[in-house]
């Protein structure tokens, strides 16, 4: 058999309760700053409507209506394919908060802190062979006052051949 329900129980408010409470409506940002075109390139705007993890607020949060709400997300993912918006952001925090997985014999995924990274030593690891080493190139002293070796007097005059052009080698060699 049915038991009787007590509508006091089910938690339903009395007629009075209702009337004393008014439920406020969301008003769009859109609204607010008299926005009347969406462009994707609006990165800040585009921002104010999406959440910390790059979700796309719902209607109800944002206080947008339907259609205001659809030329938001078409911005939002044109502005995320040209990407200016990010699609997802990466969380660093874990969400077991350091509780290692029910299974004992699983291991988890590796962190940095898990990894032992070799360290810096002075030498050359052991059994390994001395890296050759080579001396640090010495500066080349030039001596001005010095004369130079197997070169012509300075009295002598520089011949220069006289420069031709390639008409004047042809008719040369036709000739």
């Amino acid at each position: 058999m049915a038991k009787a329900r007590n509508n006091s129980d089910t938690g339903k408010r009395r007629k009075g309760e209702a009337a004393d409470r008014k439920i406020k409506k969301k008003v769009s940002i859109l609204d607010q700053e008299s926005v009347e075109y969406i462009d994707y390139k609006d990165v800040n705007l585009l921002r104010r409507f999406m959440s910390e993890r790059a979700k796309i607020r719902a209607r109800r949060v944002t206080g947008n209506d339907a259609k205001q709400q659809r030329e938001v997300a078409r911005a939002i993912r044109v502005a995320r394919e040209m990407a200016l918006l990010p699609y997802s952001v990466r969380q660093v925090t874990s969400r077991n908060k350091g509780k290692r997985d029910r299974g004992g014999d699983r291991e988890g995924p590796l962190r940095a802190q898990d990894i032992e990274m070799p360290r810096p030593t002075e030498g050359p690891p052991e059994g390994a062979a001395p890296e050759p080493t080579t001396p640090p190139p010495q500066p080349v002293e030039v001596a001005l006052d010095a004369a130079p070796t197997e070169a012509a007097p300075e009295s002598a005059p520089i011949e220069s051949a006289p420069i031709e052009s390639g008409d004047a080698v042809a008719e040369e060699t036709s000739s």
